[in-house]
């Protein structure tokens, strides 16, 4: 997954504050950002090994362990490659902060100034 080098899209929860701040950020860098809400465009498997391969993450490292869901389904058990996307395809609400892309680099933004990796 790449975007144009002129252009920041930014993977997100529309409820979440911190999404919306570094929406706000992003749009500091370049006025090209495209927003994806989670639950409006689910991305694939593909388009997530694409995304973890730029971010050098495993599916469990996006996941919000805090989240009553994990708790109560996926804490202490073991899942394959596949069952790891698999969880995030389907539950994108335990993806713990937006995803900034741009060109071919791509930053999970635990705080909003995470974003301006990409400048």
């Amino acid at each position: 997954m790449r975007t144009h080098n002129s252009e920041i899209l930014v993977y997100y929860n529309p409820q979440s504050v911190r999404a919306r701040k570094v929406l706000a950020l992003a749009r500091d860098i370049t006025p090209a950002v495209k927003e994806v809400e989670y639950h409006k465009t689910p991305f694939t498997a593909t388009m997530w090994q694409q995304l973890l391969s730029m971010l050098d993450l495993r599916p469990k490292d996006l996941l919000n362990k805090s989240n009553p869901y994990y708790q109560e389904n996926i804490r202490g058990r073991d899942f394959d490659a596949e069952g790891w996307l698999n969880i995030l395809i389907k539950n994108p609400d335990l993806i713990k902060a937006p995803i900034a892309v741009r060109g071919n680099r791509a930053v999970l933004c635990n705080s909003p100034n995470d974003v301006l990796q990409l400048q």
